[in-house]
């Protein structure tokens, strides 16, 4: 499955990608890192007023490429996850609606992950901007296969190791609030890995 409307909101994104990992590097690091953090990125007004409206993705890529510059490996994978969490609660607390939440909790985990990976991909474009978002089911390697190309949190970077943890953190709240309470999220491909996409492993 992929979003039907590829190119309708091209470069925009959801405010959660900045305003949650904002509060993240608050628990973590402090407000001072935070504003310093933001500062460096061209940002810091996104902490004086919150943004609520969607933002350009150009945003986003230049707060995790700043993030990336300054901060471990490990210690912005744990932020990243944090603020994915932090996102799914949002989501869940005013995006998704209560009733379909109690319709998905009391439905076996296969049948509600194809429903909400439906509801997912009706709205990947906020997550997503210029990117496109996908889905697998029943591969050799996990349930659920999620697929994120040319999303805006790697893009441009080169590493060794995985860096979409805000996208990780975020699938793994609603699955798990959702689908399944054991539901795992890894990211087994990564574009800054040198990969075509970005790719998620659902597990429950």
């Amino acid at each position: 499955m992929t979003d039907p409307h590829p190119s309708a909101h091209a470069g925009r994104i959801g405010p959660n990608a900045i305003i949650r990992m904002g509060e993240a590097l608050d628990a973590a690091c402090g407000r001072a890192t935070t504003e310093t953090l933001f500062g460096e990125a061209g940002l810091a007004e996104c902490l004086a007023t919150p943004p609520t409206a969607m933002v350009d993705e150009a945003w986003v890529t230049q707060l995790h490429t700043t993030l990336r510059a300054h901060l471990a490996p490990d210690l912005l994978a744990r932020i990243g996850r944090d603020a994915g969490r932090r996102t799914g609660d949002y989501l869940l607390a005013h995006r998704i609606p209560r009733p379909a939440q109690r319709v998905l909790r009391v439905t076996p985990a296969p049948l509600a992950a194809r429903i909400l990976v439906k509801a997912i991909g009706q709205h990947a474009w906020t997550f997503t901007g210029s990117g496109a978002f996908s889905a697998e089911f029943g591969s050799a390697e996990a349930p659920l296969l999620l697929t994120i190309a040319d999303g805006p949190v790697c893009q441009g970077a080169h590493t060794d190791h995985p860096v979409c943890d805000f996208y990780a953190g975020t699938f793994a709240r609603i699955f798990s609030e959702l689908v399944s309470a054991r539901t795992s999220v890894e990211e087994v491909r990564c574009q800054a890995q040198g990969a075509p996409a970005c790719v998620f492993a659902l597990r429950w």
